[in-house]
């Protein structure tokens, strides 16, 4: 093995770099604390004066270290139906925490927002939590209190194929896994949404505020003229004692959340994946030297080896063809005592044998084709997969093309699409194009798919695109007669990059569940550890069977 990285002496380039990529952190970070307010003061008032706790307070208690919650989709829905006064993480709070040590995917509704509405990216990210699940076979834990499907939206989210119903479709799948599920009646439980929990394995119901029926009180009323309240029509005690339908009655929300964590407590051993793991070994450099490296414009090179160095124990890899194809870093490594494979984009310019100049970020013939060999490697030995993503494409031109890019991008497309090790994506800068597929995209069934702060997710460059746009436009215009000036062309240069750069944002790319979460670049290893060890916990892996590879 190899010890890489070099240490970063302040200077004037790296302190500006440290302040920006904080700056952008703290940014982020004061958008999530916003978003954590759920429905904002009154409406928690209102809430916990019915003597319940809010979603994020249910999940603290139920956990074993409240400061051990992964949560995932934390902005889910940011900037989004705010015709309708927004829906602060969808009105939904999903993770990964452990109960007695055991990894468990938490789901609770936030009864702050929209009374726990499901809008359609509500029902997006309770699938993902739901997959999740299945994928990695994690139990699951429902806090149910919602009122159900938001009903003006109810064309967007109740009859397609990824909408509410695939939520129950999954419960039955689920349990034909034998993946455990629990429910917890908190609150209401309406309609369609009633079969959730009792399509868990078990589900408690708390007295006085949970309630569960296929229609409320207003609508029996409404469609068959019985008078009746929603207590004696599907409270606790109700659907304890006389349907038979819960399975528990609680007093409160404490004494549900211990009751859960006792179910939980003697839940047996399942078989797990086996990974390939030793004692732990901190990194030669800290961790939070990484917001010295990124530059503040993705655009600039920078050397990946520094960022890796900073990422793997004692900051050593086995490197995979290291004079090969250098635009594409592979290599052996351990994260926090895990054995992985890395795949990352080197963004600094290189040099190939023959002395020729090969650009930062872009994915060559010579880098696809080592990419690929490697990528079968470590299908070959069991080993899981992490994608480092800072990518602006494959190579492009006359020489590229004759050389067969197309034909070597397809080969290393297959092989992503194809692997059957667990696979984990970041997205350090740049994720442009087809890069973002061959460096495994969310579309490529990354196990868990995260970003930096700094991260732009697009088909192509801001600048390139505003340009292709730009063009598009004035002839547009041109051919109904309209004449632009300079200073009106830039005007509408300026519009088209500041929208285009908005929606290549990773707050963006996060509200619409294009990746599971913005992380701390000095938290990577603590992130990757976690998803590793959630990853372990599913022994099953198919055989691995690439299918034609072109050659």
């Amino acid at each position: 093995m190899k010890i890489i990285g070099t240490e970063i002496k302040a200077n004037e380039i790296s302190l500006k770099r440290e302040d920006y990529q904080k700056e952008l952190l703290r940014k982020i970070e004061g958008i999530k604390e916003k978003v954590r307010e759920g429905g904002g003061k009154k409406a928690i008032e209102k809430h916990k004066a019915k003597g319940k706790l809010t979603a994020r307070e249910r999940i603290a208690k139920l956990i074993d270290n409240p400061n051990e919650f992964y949560e995932l989709s934390t902005l889910a829905a940011f900037g989004m139906y705010e015709e309708f006064g927004g829906a602060p993480s969808s009105g939904t709070v999903y993770g990964i925490g452990k109960i007695h040590n055991r990894l468990c995917v938490i789901v609770a509704n936030d009864a702050t927002v929209k009374a726990g509405a499901w809008f359609p990216i509500t029902a997006k990210k309770n699938l993902r939590a739901q997959e999740i699940a299945m994928e990695n076979r994690l139990p699951i834990i429902y806090l149910v209190d919602s009122a159900g499907v938001f009903l003006p939206l109810q064309d967007e989210i109740f009859p397609d194929k990824e909408h509410f119903g695939r939520i129950f479709r999954n419960n039955a799948k689920m349990s034909s896994m034998g993946i455990p599920q629990i429910a917890a009646i908190m609150g209401p439980c309406v309609a369609g949404g009633a079969y959730l929990p009792i399509m868990s394995d078990e589900a408690l119901i708390v007295e006085g505020e949970g309630s569960v029926f296929l229609a409320g009180a207003h609508l029996v009323k409404a469609a068959i003229g019985e008078v009746i309240d929603n207590e004696s029509l599907g409270g606790a005690r109700v659907q304890s004692n006389i349907s038979g339908v819960t399975d528990y009655i609680m007093k409160n929300d404490e004494e549900c959340i211990e009751q859960i964590r006792n179910l939980v407590s003697k839940f047996g051993d399942f078989p797990k994946a086996g990974f390939n793991r030793i004692q732990a070994t901190p990194p030669k450099f800290d961790p939070k030297e990484i917001y010295s490296l990124l530059p503040e414009d993705t655009i600039k090179p920078y050397d990946m080896y520094e960022l890796i160095a900073r990422i793997v124990d004692n900051s050593e890899i086995d490197e995979y063809k290291a004079g090969y194809g250098k635009t594409v870093i592979t290599a052996y490594a351990r994260i926090d005592g895990w054995a992985v494979g890395i795949v990352a984009n080197q963004r600094s310019i290189v040099k190939t044998e023959k002395g020729e100049m090969q650009i930062g970020g872009v994915i060559y013939s010579d880098s696809a084709d080592k990419a690929t060999r490697f990528i079968m490697n470590c299908n070959q030995k069991k080993i899981p997969l992490l994608f480092l993503q800072d990518v602006t494409g494959f190579m492009v031109g006359s020489k590229a093309e004759h050389g067969g890019i197309i034909k070597d991008g397809a080969k290393m497309v297959n092989a992503v699409a194809n692997s059957v090790v667990p696979k984990i994506t970041i997205i350090v800068g740049n994720s442009f194009g087809a890069g973002n597929y061959a460096m495994c995209g969310k579309a490529y069934d990354p196990r868990f798919i995260f970003a930096y702060p700094n991260a732009k997710i697009s088909v192509m460059g801001g600048n390139q695109a505003s340009s292709v746009l730009l063009d598009i436009k004035l002839k547009q215009e041109e051919k109904s007669g309209h004449k632009f000036s300079e200073e009106e062309k830039q005007k509408l240069l300026n519009d088209i990059l500041k929208s285009y750069d908005e929606k290549s944002n990773p707050v963006y790319a996060s509200a619409r569940l294009w990746i599971d979460e913005i992380i701390d670049p000095a938290k990577t290893r603590d992130w990757i550890s976690i998803c590793l060890e959630v990853a372990n916990q599913n022994p099953e892996i198919p055989k691995f069977n690439p299918g034609v590879i072109q050659v």
